[in-house]
């Protein structure tokens, strides 16, 4: 296929998957279109345009996935795509600051922010950095704002073996196949104590398997 055939063709490709915005994140070359619609491939390094060997190159690395290269999917863009979204969905759910949280305890900033420090240390509660800073998800607290002591048994393990913040909320959030599809934070306050045991034992498996033990 002729070069400008090749820009084109791997373009479509990759907005057909939804997967041009995280080319960067991959560390991979960017593409994006200039006024005529043109596929333009930019080096992350040096901003200049990739050269035709350059985005062949690309295309080579992209397709080599999978058994069938002329239709494999490039399941680590994949990977960040499907991370980017869970992101975007956790960034939708209710979170506190340090100053909403204090609203909520009926307390101070100060006092407030020394607490959840206080309790993410001891694997307690789970704080996120987000784009305006440090970030508490609501779904670990109760009405008055303390944590959830029924999440402590999937937390300490979780967090205590080194757990992404986000990840963590991800997986406590959301149905977990080593859960048996259960939500974790949901089972552990339920009224089943099977669905709780269960919850409990994944947490603590996946903690193993983030540690090496598992």
């Amino acid at each position: 296929m002729e070069p400008d055939g090749t820009r084109e063709r791997l373009a479509t490709w990759l907005e057909q998957l939804g997967l041009v915005d995280h080319l960067g994140e991959a560390g991979l070359p960017t593409m994006t279109r200039d006024a005529a619609g043109r596929a333009v491939w930019t080096d992350p390094g040096t901003g200049a345009e990739l050269s035709d060997d350059q985005v062949a190159e690309l295309d080579a690395v992209l397709h080599q996935e999978g058994s069938d290269p002329g239709h494999a999917v490039p399941v680590p863009l994949l990977q960040i795509a499907q991370q980017a979204r869970v992101h975007d969905e956790l960034l939708t759910s209710p979170w506190h600051t340090y100053e909403s949280l204090a609203r909520l305890r009926g307390s101070t900033a100060e006092r407030t922010r020394f607490a959840v420090h206080k309790a993410a240390g001891q694997h307690r509660l789970l704080v996120v950095t987000g784009p305006t800073g440090a970030m508490v998800p609501a779904f670990q607290l109760d009405a008055a704002g303390e944590p959830r002591p029924e999440l402590a048994p999937l937390l300490e393990p979780l967090l205590g073996a080194g757990m992404d913040g986000w990840r963590a909320w991800a997986w406590l959030t959301r149905p977990a196949a080593l859960a048996a599809g259960l939500v974790p934070e949901r089972a552990a306050g339920g009224d089943d104590p099977d669905d709780a045991d269960v919850v409990r034992r994944a947490a603590q498996r996946l903690a193993r398997t983030l540690t090496g033990e598992g």
